[in-house]
């Protein structure tokens, strides 16, 4: 099952956020000051695992860290000394084990359950392309609208958020970069070539950035997502296609999945935060969860060191300037109970059921401190029926469609968000990954407006233009006579929509 905020659990959907106490970026050591292990035995059988090794950030104990990993059978693939996180592969099935005894060795453990593996292709998501007769009937309907892109009569969320006018009045800046972190962008495709920066574009699959020409595009065309992502953010009006939220701002592709696979993998994501912050983007759209748990617990060595290695990074861009935007998740779980049954994860072996604390094991980077979560909506601005949500979890909330419960009257009548996709085709899909590239374009217009914005300016003012969205008296979507979720809170600031749902108008204005 895939982990993308856009096909997770229903049809096409994503999973989680929250908010961890600022300490995480300060997590005590958990190694010892014991000495180091003899030099491990590799078995020619033994599988190869990645990992992370989080150590002090001083060239001195990197580099004994370094030794270390060595002799415990590892080899470094990276090193990111501004965070000190290393990057490392190993076939030592208790490499984990020793290293984490090794002096200067705050915590480690593998960011996967399965053997590193050749490159091949992953399964074919469910997106549904527009088709040649949906196109005309909706180029008739846009012809109608003064300066509309040819398929915007379709694209209810630009209206439900006011990006339409916004575009009139300030359609973003040139200056402004949103990286999309996820399965690649096809910037050929004619609605985003004009707008992408290919100098902002790496792959970072494996933990170790690609800029090489082409590098961050798509695998194949069944990883249409990250350019889906793309368009809904930046797509240029130019007489062609759709448009996005901000269309006058610069996209650019972190490509971060894993060829074999599709998995977002720890190293990766640690990859391309520090690529994005080095590079002066201004703003991230994470529209995933880091595989292979849905859900990282603290007291599980393994994912308490991917949490601790992840979260370096995003922090690290914060403090480069960078604001970061994530989905909150389609499992519609609320992120603000006192447990949650996790039956997906690990993702990249077989899962095994288990009852969790969100309190304490968190779905990152969306759960991350400082990290904007987004919720969904549907055309009547209600929380979407796959969204997960929480009190003091979610930020914001935006349009990621619902197909099942609130359908448009456009000309398709898909309730799902139209956008691009590779080899210059068009589709709709919906989930929270729809739903946190819609806040990153309005993240972007704000950041234009106010270049000199510092991430936590920019999350505060994406609050305060938002609609201020009441929790509803019911949320029996199916008829059933049982509520479907459960909100909390009032009209200023609740579970289902955060401080409210974005408003790209207001945002420019």
């Amino acid at each position: 099952m895939s982990h993308l905020r856009s096909r997770r659990r229903l049809a096409l959907a994503v999973p989680v956020v929250l908010s961890l106490t600022a300490s995480l970026g300060f997590l005590p050591a958990a190694a010892s000051a014991a000495p180091q292990a003899e030099p491990a035995t590799r078995s020619a059988d033994a599988p190869k695992l990645a990992y992370v090794v989080n150590t002090k950030v001083d060239r001195h104990t990197i580099a004994s860290v370094k030794k270390a990993i060595g002799k415990a059978g590892g080899s470094v693939v990276t090193t990111y000394e501004r965070i000190g996180v290393i990057v490392v592969h190993s076939s030592n099935a208790d490499f984990a084990k020793t290293i984490r005894t090794a002096r200067g060795v705050q915590s480690a453990g593998a960011t996967r359950t399965a053997p590193l593996t050749a490159a091949g292709t992953k399964e074919e998501g469910a997106a549904e392309y527009l088709t040649a007769a949906q196109a005309k009937r909706t180029e008739a309907a846009s012809a109608q609208t003064p300066e509309s892109e040819p398929l915007e009569a379709d694209q209810w969320d630009l209206r439900a958020i006011g990006a339409d006018r916004a575009a009139q009045i300030n359609p973003g800046s040139r200056k402004v970069t949103v990286a999309v972190i996820d399965t690649g962008v096809d910037d050929t495709h004619p609605d985003i070539a004009p707008n992408f920066s290919a100098s902002q574009s790496a792959n970072c699959a494996g933990g170790k950035p690609d800029t090489s020409e082409g590098a961050w595009r798509p695998y194949t065309p069944e990883d249409y997502h990250g350019t889906h992502v793309a368009g809904e953010i930046a797509a240029a009006r130019n007489g062609i296609g759709v448009a996005g939220v901000a269309p006058g701002v610069k996209v650019s592709s972190i490509n971060v999945t894993d060829r074999a696979s599709g998995l977002f993998y720890p190293e990766s994501v640690v990859c391309a935060f520090v690529f994005a912050a080095d590079h002066g983007v201004e703003i991230t759209n994470n529209s995933y969860y880091v595989d292979p748990w849905l859900y990282n617990c603290m007291d599980d060595p393994d994912q308490r060191a991917v949490v601790t290695a992840v979260n370096r990074a995003q922090l690290y861009a914060q403090k480069k300037g960078t604001l970061n935007v994530a989905a909150a998740g389609n499992s519609n779980h609320d992120l603000d109970a006192d447990a949650i049954v996790d039956d997906s994860s690990p993702n990249d072996t077989t899962p095994v059921e288990r009852t969790i604390d969100p309190h304490e094991c968190f779905d990152i980077p969306t759960q991350l401190p400082g990290v904007v979560t987004v919720s969904s909506t549907g055309v009547n601005s209600v929380k979407s029926y796959f969204s997960t949500y929480g009190k003091g979890v979610v930020d914001v909330a935006a349009p990621g469609g619902d197909r099942r419960y609130q359908i448009p009257d456009t000309p398709s009548k898909d309730g799902r968000i139209l956008s691009t996709m590779p080899n210059g085709a068009w589709a709709f899909l919906q989930g929270t990954s729809m739903a946190s590239p819609h806040a990153s374009g309005v993240a972007a217009l704000l950041k234009s407006k106010h270049p000199w914005a510092s991430p936590a300016q920019l999350q505060a003012m994406l609050k305060a233009q938002a609609d201020r969205t009441a929790c509803p008296e019911s949320y029996d979507q199916d008829g059933d006579g049982t509520q479907d979720a459960v909100c909390e809170g009032g009209k200023r600031v609740n579970g289902f929509y955060g401080h409210g749902i974005v408003n790209a108008l207001r945002a420019v204005k």
